[in-house]
Order: C-alpha cells, then structure tokens, then sequence
C-alpha cells in the first residue's frame, strides 16, 4: 500500500489519538483506554514467530493476545485488580509511537501504521517492546475510534520478560 494523502487535520486527529492511547496506558487509565475502541474493537499482539507473516490470524496461527471487545473488557478489570499478581504493583510503563502513517482512507474508515517502543518497568528490572502497530481507525459521527489495533513485535522471543502483562 502507499501512504494516502489526507488533511492536515485529519493526520492531527490521528496522531491525537494514537498519543492519547499510549498516555492512558502509561497512567494506567484502563476504562477510559477501552472507551477509544469501538464497541466491536479488537486488541491483538501475534506471537513474534507469526509476526513475521501478514497473514497469519488467531484462527490459524499462536496469538499472544485475541481479545475482541468483551476480552478486553475483562483485561481491563483483571489488571486494575490487586489480585493481578503480574502487574501489582503496577508496572511504570512509558510508549513512545512514532513514524505515523495513514496507509488507507476509504469510506470514513483508515489503515493506519506506527512504530512503537514501550518500556516496562518493575521489579528492578526493564523490558523493552519494539515494534509496529496496525490500526483500523473509524469516524463514529466525527470522533475518532479504534476498531482494531495489531502490535507487530520485531523480537525474536519475548526473553528476558517471558510474558506480556501490560497492554501494548
């Protein structure tokens, strides 16, 4: 695909959203980070083997995280929890997203892609995430939601960290 030409506006409204997600999961503000997804939103983070393969899906392929909107829902509720073992306290987590660029822009629905470093932060001990986000982004009656995120990670394993237990 070739980047599509779009308004100076609307690449800002774009970049507003993309930047907004990442601080809302960097303060830990789980609920109002789902309130960015469309009702039939989708989280997804392919294993680093299949990312690798455009086509792969959770349906043939390992996926680390599937969730469709209810799953993410119950992420949500599950990591606020002081019961969530992994994650409290909670990790400091900090996103940097950049190389932003609109791929697809038909009908009020755009193919957006980034680049994203996310550093995790816990028990003396930091992680980095590296990779390339995939959104579907839509215009519900002029705001701007995400229908579906894909993080490509460009890792060959998930070691050291072993896990993923914060939102991408």
């Amino acid at each position: 695909m070739n980047a599509k030409l779009i308004s100076p506006e609307d690449y800002l409204r774009v970049q507003g959203l993309l930047f907004e997600e990442a601080a809302m999961i960097d303060s830990w503000q789980l609920s109002e980070w789902l309130n960015l997804y469309t009702e039939d939103g989708e989280y997804m983070v392919p294993s680093t083997d299949t990312s690798l393969s455009e086509d792969a899906t959770p349906e043939d392929s390992l996926y680390y995280i599937a969730d469709d909107r209810a799953r993410m829902e119950e992420r949500v509720i599950r990591l606020k929890k002081k019961t969530c073992h992994s994650e409290w306290p909670r990790s400091k987590v900090r996103h940097l997203v950049a190389n932003l660029r609109v791929l697809d822009n038909e009908g009020g629905v755009m193919t957006v892609e980034a680049s994203f470093v996310c550093y995790r932060s816990k028990d003396d001990v930091t992680d980095t995430f590296m990779g390339r986000y995939e959104y579907t982004l839509v215009d519900k009656d002029g705001e701007l939601k995400i229908r579906k995120k894909v993080c490509r990670l460009d890792l060959t394993a998930l070691r050291p960290h072993g896990r993923i237990s914060i939102i991408l």
